[in-house]
């Protein structure tokens, strides 16, 4: 049986390269019947778009999406960096699915900003080449990974992460992803919104911070589908990180026994939603 949710958050899907994990993501949507699902950012991969490489469970997910917003999901794409060719054309509505750059809407009466997050990144708005440079390391570092892990589930072992190892290892990974959620925190507190939510950085995150002018803000990253294999899910008034769970589907074959992770929140006061119920979604 599928889980009913009202919103349900996707990004950094990266579709068309060799480290999307799109069977799990595949798993993952057929379990769940949200009434909102929002993508936000580098679900496909232009960047690195090759014809010879889209392969059958790249296509099934993009069915799969599709499929639910026949079925009566509100599905909306916004762009982020890898997906950037897609903001020539503007916000539009392409019959079921809806084009924009943000999104601002209201949940219980909190307000929430929804953005893929590269504009705060210098090396994407400044020196394109080098991100793109930096994004072919990262995507081999991804497929050895796969390879490596493929190996050790073998023998009985765990899985590693390579990249996550190489943030933390590099102070410089460490300070960037710092900054991210502090300029985002700051803005979103300055503009007045409750919420806000990004991707980009591949770092799945829910936490409450009392911003510089007094107001607290919850900060939440939906992660990705190439390393964490996240997302956000709203429900019974409140947001919670999902992540997948590959041993629990193989042992079952449940998807309902996929993980729901409930992460703590830190804070210097906790925002609390009422549940007097959500407005509908604006772009401005």
């Amino acid at each position: 049986m599928k889980r009913e949710l009202d919103i349900v958050v996707l990004s950094d899907i990266h579709l068309g390269t060799y480290g999307c994990h799109a069977q799990e993501l595949h798993n993952y949507l057929k379990s769940i019947h949200p009434r909102t699902l929002v993508l936000n950012g580098d679900i496909f991969d232009i960047w690195y778009f090759k014809k010879s490489y889209f392969p059958k469970e790249h296509l099934e997910v993009v069915r799969r999406i599709l499929k639910m917003a026949v079925d009566g999901t509100k599905v909306y794409y916004l762009t982020g960096n890898h997906d950037d060719l897609l903001r020539k054309f503007g916000e539009m509505s392409f019959g079921i699915v809806h084009l924009r750059n943000k999104l601002v809407f209201q949940v219980d009466g909190k307000t929430h900003w929804v953005f893929h997050g590269d504009v705060f990144d210098a090396s994407v708005q400044r020196a394109r080449w080098l991100a793109r440079l930096g994004g072919q390391g990262y995507d081999l570092l991804i497929r050895l990974n796969r390879n490596i892990n493929w190996l050790r589930r073998n023998i009985g072992l765990g899985p590693v992460s390579f990249a996550a190892q190489v943030k933390k290892g590099v102070k410089g990974a460490v300070k960037f992803i710092s900054d991210f959620e502090d300029i985002a925190i700051q803005m979103a507190a300055e503009k007045g919104y409750d919420y806000v939510l990004c991707g980009h950085i591949h770092q799945p995150q829910i936490r409450s911070v009392l911003a510089e002018n007094g107001q607290t803000v919850t900060y939440m990253n939906s992660g990705d589908w190439v390393e964490h294999l996240t997302a956000l899910e709203f429900s019974g008034g409140e947001w919670r990180l999902y992540q997948y769970d590959e041993s629990a589907f193989a042992a079952t074959g449940n998807v309902d026994s996929a993980r729901v992770r409930p992460v703590p929140v830190r804070k210097d006061d906790e925002v609390i939603p009422d549940r007097s119920g959500m407005a509908a979604f604006q772009t401005s």
